[in-house]
């Protein structure tokens, strides 16, 4: 169960215990709820709630009893989510209902309920318009698909444009409560937006920042680097990311424009420099990103940044896109990237597999007596490595080698031995396959001969996955089973030709 449907569980709870009369009201049942469990509170209301007025009061004693339900006063939450609109109009009227059920009431599709409901909003914002935004943006945002939830979301979107400043009571983020915003010290309401938890409300605040010139001209290319290399999400990462590039490609000094005239002249040297400092902190900022895109942005600004010869350190990255990337800027300063391969290879101590991935995404058949040598590595990984670049570069598989590695230690190993060997199965010693699927192999070793012996077929196909129907693992028992019911089917059907041998 993912978090959006834990938090609409919570609003559903909420909704069956107000029902049954237990106390406290939403604010506490509700307390520091979610957009997601406010609109599950009203769902649940509206599905749930109270009888209509109109009937009898002996058949709703009757059925409440039924029900289990009590008969006090009904709360005001309840009253705001009750399925009759009149009830729901007089409700906006009691002293200040929750805001979050406001919010929800200005989408209402009933206009008497509706329209009351967005001058209460109204209202709120003008009086206390840091602490409501905050507050309510992520739910105005989901309710904004709906057919009239986009009031709320305009009214919301003026004023976040106006980027009012946090109160002296919010500006401090509380750390046990609030994530880490990219921004060092937010100190408006779109930088602690831009910061959220809630991903839809991170991305809008995004977008609304980079699409109004005024909001986007305050961030420096520091800050833009700083917000792209913070950010998890790769969709809202390639927005800030994009943004960065751009602002280095305008080779935009690292200023906010505020400094009053006058210091110009020989503030003019100094400004440059100042300005060539935080576009190379910004590459180095996006380059140190934890997700590879960024990272592979990062790279390639390099070249820009007159920094070409530090493509050299980023040829062994994790990453697949930023190894080519760094094989491309190696290339434009002069170097020879496949030369710095084979030396990172042939070093015992500076190989790693990463290293060795890379080499093998260079393509040449000459590596392949450097790759077989690294299948004894020490590394595990070196070793899954070597096997894997061989595959790539098209080598002739060592089906003796390869089958030796079905009992390396790695599971890694084992597993790229299973994918070169595929091609091969049929002609594999299907005894020696058979004889690694017994209990006292390790789990990586029978699901690498399970496999193959799948592959081959026949009747030590069906004997492995016999053997393994009771295996304590309980992937691999799955699968057994399912081979075992398939060639049981093939043989009741009979479709004995594939279960030959």
């Amino acid at each position: 169960m993912d978090a959006r449907s834990r938090e609409a569980g919570k609003g559903r709870a909420a909704a069956r215990a107000l029902l049954r009369g237990t106390p406290p009201s939403t604010g506490g049942l509700l307390q520091s709820a979610g957009p997601d469990t406010w609109i599950a509170f009203d769902e649940e209301i509206r599905r749930h709630g109270p009888l209509p007025e109109a009937a009898s009061a002996t058949f709703r004693a009757r059925l409440s009893a039924r029900l289990g339900l009590r008969q006090p006063e009904t709360p005001v939450d309840v009253l705001l989510c009750h399925p009759d609109g009149r009830v729901r109009e007089a409700a906006l009227g009691t002293p200040q209902p929750p805001p979050e059920l406001v919010v929800i009431r200005c989408a209402d599709w009933a206009a008497a309920v509706r329209e009351p409901a967005r001058r209460l909003l109204a209202g709120t914002l003008a009086d206390a318009p840091a602490a409501t935004l905050l507050a309510l943006t992520p739910l105005v945002l989901r309710l904004a698909g709906r057919e009239q939830g986009a009031w709320a979301l305009a009214l919301f979107e003026a004023a976040l444009r106006t980027d009012p400043p946090l109160p002296a009571a919010t500006a401090r983020r509380d750390p046990a409560t609030e994530p880490a915003p990219p921004a060092d010290h937010p100190s408006t309401v779109l930088a602690r937006l831009r910061g959220s938890a809630d991903l839809p409300t991170r991305r809008y605040a995004t977008r609304l920042t980079l699409d109004t010139p005024l909001l986007r001209d305050r961030l420096t290319v520091r800050d833009l680097a700083r917000l792209a290399a913070a950010e998890r999400d790769p969709a809202n990462a390639a927005v800030w990311t994009d943004a960065t590039l751009g602002a280095l490609a305008e080779a935009r000094p690292d200023s906010s424009g505020d400094d009053a005239g006058g210091r110009k002249g020989a503030a003019e040297g100094a400004a440059e420099r100042d300005g060539a400092a935080a576009r190379d902190e910004a590459v180095d900022l996006l380059i140190g990103s934890p997700l590879p895109s960024v990272r592979a942005a990062g790279v390639t600004a390099l070249r820009r940044a007159g920094r070409t010869a530090e493509g050299v350190s980023h040829l062994a990255d994790p990453s697949p896109l930023v190894r080519a990337c760094a094989r491309w800027l190696t290339a434009q300063g002069g170097g020879d990237p496949h030369e710095h391969y084979r030396r990172l290879a042939a070093d015992p101590s500076g190989c790693s597999a990463h290293a060795v991935a890379g080499l093998a995404e260079g393509g040449r058949t000459e590596d392949v007596p450097l790759l077989r040598s690294l299948v004894d590595h020490p590394s595990g990984a070196v070793r899954a490595a070597a096997v894997a670049g061989l595959r790539r570069l098209g080598a002739d598989p060592d089906r003796t080698a390869l089958l030796a590695l079905l009992d390396d230690p790695s599971p890694a190993v084992a597993r790229e031995a299973t994918r070169s060997l595929r091609t091969v199965a049929e002609d594999l010693d299907t005894g020696h396959l058979l004889s690694r699927c017994t209990p006292k192999q390790p789990l990586h070793t029978r699901r690498a001969a399970f496999r193959l012996l799948q592959v081959q077929g026949g009747t030590a196909a069906r004997q492995a996955a016999e053997s393994l129907s009771s295996d304590w693992n309980p992937a691999l028992r799955r699968a057994a089973l399912a081979a075992s019911r398939f060639y049981a089917s093939a043989e009741r059907t009979g479709r004995r030709g594939w279960l030959r041998g």
